[in-house]
């Protein structure tokens, strides 16, 4: 809603979103927000906690070291 506020532009809240067509995205457009308020206040978010590479596999160490320095092409 924020990005069709600022852009006055339903094609680039599609394109944002990677729908395939305008319809898709007029169905969000459409939905009442009401009823959207409704549903958020009966989801609760899922905890998630801060995560480290502490025990992670020695693979996934060797491929993160080598996408942390840049490539000189």
């Amino acid at each position: 809603m924020h990005t069709l506020e600022a852009t006055g532009d339903i094609r680039k809240v599609s394109l944002w979103l990677g729908h395939a067509a305008i319809r898709s995205t007029e169905i969000y457009l459409r939905s009442d927000p009401a009823r959207k308020l409704d549903i958020l206040g009966e989801t609760v978010p899922p905890s998630i906690g801060r995560g480290t590479f502490k025990d992670a596999p020695d693979r996934v160490m060797m491929i993160l070291s080598e996408v942390r320095a840049p490539r000189k092409w």
